[in-house]
């Protein structure tokens, strides 16, 4: 089963995806899930992420499949 979507026109891994979320590269992340939500920027289909971006963090990232909107599950 490929855990690889489409964002924005391009296909992401869900390592990839993390990174758009992130800005920065990731050290693991969990496939890619409908975060069954719409994107509060443009409407469009918003997907979620498990990644963490070093050792002692996880982080749930959301982003949209069409637009530039993300966001992360952050305090």
């Amino acid at each position: 089963m490929a855990d690889n979507r489409v964002v924005q026109g391009r296909m992401v891994t869900p390592e990839s995806l993390a990174e758009l979320v992130e800005g920065d590269d990731v050290m693991d992340a969990e496939p890619i899930r409908d975060a069954e939500r719409d994107c509060p920027a443009c409407g469009g289909n918003v997907l979620a992420v498990g990644y963490m971006p070093s050792v002692l963090e996880f982080v749930t990232g959301y982003k949209c499949q069409d637009c530039d909107w993300s966001e992360t599950d952050r305090e």
